[in-house]
This record gives structure tokens, C-alpha cells and sequence, in this order.
């Protein structure tokens, strides 16, 4: 997570007040809405923190619509705050997480799809914030500068809540950099499309940053969203 957030920080600082307004590579979204959007998540994960802390249910948003009125108006800040923000945030949601103690990890929170998880799994829902965000910045960053265990954990994690929804489409995903390791998507299928590529480019796909060829050449299925 810090070094996640290290990386998403040091994109952020190689643009100028300008490009941070330029449109990002999120469709209706600038940059800022990017930023602001990854300072207001630290706050929310700060309300998870607080809630494995205190036992007091602090939910992460109050509403979908809430949430998405905060990004929109954190992106019109002046930038300086913007930025300032951004820094401020991510310091203190390390600080919450360097407080809680082994029975805090150990309490149960909802995520922001109301699904029941531990305290030690907000780490893990900064961790794909920071370094996913960082590629939607168009700022240089990819999905293949993403640390290996990253890409493992996200290709797991991906597919599996991938295949849980409705209109998955069967595949079976072949990472060529590991060992051609294999994860299922979707239905068991004899007809199961086979998808090639690095863990990297695999991941791009699952989460509709990128696409990607059958291992016939051919096209891919579409996936439904997977946030």
C-alpha cells in the first residue's frame, strides 16, 4: 500500500496544474477526478478503520450517489488543495492503520459493495485503488509497472467476482509469465474460450484497461464491470 501510493504520488507530482486537468484516461474523468477521487477514498477507508477500532459501524459512503457528488466537487478544487489533499489523506489513513491493534484487524466492516470483510482487508482495497488509478492518470504509468504479487492477487481476485455475475462469458486465462498458470472464468464450459497473454495484460483486460486477443487470434469475449 505505501508503495503503491508512493507510485500514484509520484505521478501526480510529475504533472503541472494544467495537465492535471487534461482528461484522464477515464471516460468523463480528468485527472482531478482521479486524485480526488483517491483522497476521498482514504477518508472513506479511514471510517472502516475507525469502525474496527471503535465497533461503531461507519460505513465507507453513505450512498453511491453521495460518493459520487464528493469526487465531483473534490475535482474542482484548486489544485494546491487538490494536491495538498491528496498527501494529507493517504498520511492519515497509514497512521489509522498503524493504530489498530490485532483485535481490530481481526473486526468485521463492510466494503463499499456491502460485502462482510475483515479490518486487515482495507489495506488490500487501498492497494488496487493506488496502483490502478495510478494507470488511469495517462500519466505514464501501466499495468505491467504493477508489482507481481499485485498482478497475482488482482488475477484471482478479478475473476473470481467476475465469474459470480450475470453474462460471464466462459474463458479459461493463461498467464504465459507464470508458468502458464491458469484461472477460470465464468461457467465450466467445453466450449470455454482460452485467453493468452502476461499476467499483466490479463489483469488489463479483467479490469477494462486494456484488451486483449483469444489464443486463436480471435476476439474475446466482453465482461461485465467488475466494480
Amino acid at each position: 500500500m505505501r508503495s503503491g501510493t508512493e507510485f500514484f504520488l509520484g505521478h501526480v507530482d510529475k504533472l503541472s496544474d494544467e495537465e492535471l486537468l487534461a482528461p484522464s484516461a477515464l471516460p468523463t474523468w480528468t485527472r482531478a477526478h482521479v486524485v480526488g477521487h483517491l483522497a476521498r477514498n482514504a477518508e472513506a477507508l479511514c471510517r472502516l478503520t475507525s469502525w474496527a477500532r471503535t465497533g461503531v459501524p461507519s460505513p465507507m459512503y453513505a450512498s453511491k450517489e453521495q460518493r459520487d457528488a464528493d469526487i465531483e466537487s473534490s475535482s474542482r478544487l484548486p489544485v494546491a488543495r487538490l494536491r495538498s489533499e491528496l498527501v494529507s489523506t493517504a498520511a492519515t489513513l497509514a497512521d489509522d492503520l498503524d493504530s489498530l491493534s490485532e483485535a481490530d484487524w481481526n473486526a468485521i466492516v463492510r466494503s463499499a459493495q456491502g460485502r462482510e470483510i475483515q479490518a486487515s482487508q482495507i489495506p488490500w482495497l487501498r492497494v488496487r485503488e493506488v496502483w490502478l488509478h495510478a494507470v488511469d492518470l495517462g500519466a505514464g504509468a501501466r499495468v505491467s509497472d504493477l508489482p507481481s504479487g499485485v498482478l497475482d492477487a488482482l488475477l484471482g481476485e478479478v475473476s473470481g467476482a467476475l465469474s459470480g455475475r450475470e453474462g460471464c462469458p466462459a474463458a479459461v486465462l493463461e498467464a504465459t509469465d507464470r508458468g502458464g498458470s491458469r484461472w477460470r472464468l465464468g461457467p465450466d464450459a467445453v466450449d470455454a474460450v482460452t485467453v493468452r497473454g502476461s499476467a499483466a495484460e490479463l489483469v488489463g483486460w479483467l479490469v477494462g484497461r486494456s484488451s486483449l486477443r483469444a489464443a486463436d487470434g480471435g476476439e474475446v469475449p466482453e465482461l461485465p464491470a467488475w466494480l
